[in-house]
């Protein structure tokens, strides 16, 4: 009986511990986004795919332009490439 009431109070204890810190840029990217930040700012182009995931080390990538559908999942190893209404790269980002 004490050690379910103990296992009990660790398990509470551990509810109250701080999340862990996000790494920042740069820090812990699973997907080679800070490899590939150099395209920020330029148009993408689809013949770019095969280059962008050999460069990333990325195993997938989708490219987000305004107004696409995507899936809510997060998925730290694929690459993401967000674009603007004229396909100029403005964010690259894992999930």
């Amino acid at each position: 009986m004490k050690r379910a009431i103990g296992m009990i109070a660790l398990t509470g204890l551990a509810a109250c511990a701080p999340a862990p810190k996000p790494a920042a840029f740069g820090e812990g990217s699973t997907c080679g986004d800070t490899r590939v930040a150099k395209l920020i700012g330029q148009v993408w182009r689809e013949s770019q795919r095969a280059e962008t995931l050999k460069a990333s080390g990325a195993p997938s990538l989708r490219v987000i332009a305004p107004g696409t559908v995507v899936t809510m999942d997060f998925r730290p190893e694929r690459l993401n490439i967000e674009t603007d209404a004229n396909g100029r790269i403005t964010r690259i980002k894992c999930g």
